[in-house]
């Protein structure tokens, strides 16, 4: 009776003491290393920063140093480049995001019909998405965009209208319109993604009710798209947030202030003016900018995630 019992219970008890050797075990010597570098890769250069936004540190003056205070920010509140600074960063992250999801939408629809040639229109819409923004800055600056021998001069110049020195006369709108043919390939590949996944006999119940195309994008196509819309407004802010290569090849700023965004100013400071200690202060006003967005955004993400 006492065998045939013991054979009964030592697989549970076997079960139960394996279950519990597996959570005894400890597994943070296996992921400290990766936590340390994650820490180690935020944390300093956020306290390097901080430490420099507060110090008297210019390059071209190395002779002046010590402890600022707030100086730093003081000056770069009360001057007008900051604010005409992030009124452009506004403004740039405001139109390239309607542009890239308004387009995306539309491009995501057309290209989600059956059509001759569906799989090479999607790697043409696709394909700008992996150009560099540098490189992408350069075709529009000298091939398509340039005041004598650019394409759009061409066109206008066709049709009696003149020749438009975009960088000169409209340097915000040409790097919108820069950004937003960079972009507006991801905006289309993630909501053409979450049209696929749209119901066929929902799209087909609609049209049997005599649904007509406007209708089953505004009842149907829009309201499925709406967390997708979220993810791709949270994703496109966060870089746009950041955008610097464009201006600096075509614009580098001006004429003026009139393209200069929150992080050109900090690169204008910090290596052409040398003013470490004004840029760091610059920087900081940047991290909290952007953590003010992101939290209007991670909780307008979250409310359609549980809607």
């Amino acid at each position: 009776m006492s065998a045939t019992t013991n054979v009964v219970a030592d697989p549970v008890a076997s079960a139960h003491v394996g279950r519990k050797s597996r959570r005894s075990v400890n597994t943070f010597p296996l992921v400290a290393p990766s936590v340390i570098v994650l820490v180690l890769w935020m944390i300093v250069p956020l306290a390097m920063t901080l430490w420099f936004s507060f110090q008297r540190y210019n390059l071209i003056v190395p002779t002046i140093q010590g402890f600022a205070g707030w100086e730093n920010y003081e000056y770069l509140v009360t001057d007008p480049a900051l604010w005409t600074a992030m009124k452009n960063t506004l403004l740039l992250v405001g139109w390239v995001l309607a542009l890239t999801v308004a387009l995306g939408v539309l491009l995501a629809i057309l290209l989600d019909q059956d059509f001759w040639g569906r799989g090479v229109a999607r790697l043409f819409v696709i394909a700008p998405f992996f150009i560099m923004p540098t490189v992408s800055a350069l075709i529009w600056k000298n091939l398509l965009m340039h005041p004598v021998n650019g394409l759009f001069a061409w066109i206008t110049s066709s049709l009696g209208l003149g020749r438009i020195d975009w960088f000169a006369s409209l340097p915000l709108t040409s790097i919108i319109m820069i950004v937003a043919w960079q972009w507006v390939p991801f905006a289309t590949l993630i909501l053409l993604t979450a049209i696929q996944s749209l119901d066929e006999e929902q799209k087909e119940a609609a049209r049997m009710d005599g649904a007509g195309p406007l209708a089953m994008f505004w009842f149907i196509i829009l309201p499925h798209l709406g967390r997708a819309i979220s993810v791709v407004i949270m994703i496109e802010t966060i870089f746009f947030l950041s955008i610097f290569a464009e201006i600096l090849v075509t614009t580098a700023g001006g004429p003026g202030l009139a393209s200069t965004n929150l992080a050109f100013l900090i690169y204008q400071r910090a290596l052409l003016e040398f003013d470490v200690g004004s840029a760091s202060a610059g920087g900081v006003i940047a991290i909290i900018l952007a953590n003010i967005v992101a939290i209007f955004l991670v909780r307008s993400v979250a409310r359609n995630l549980d809607a």
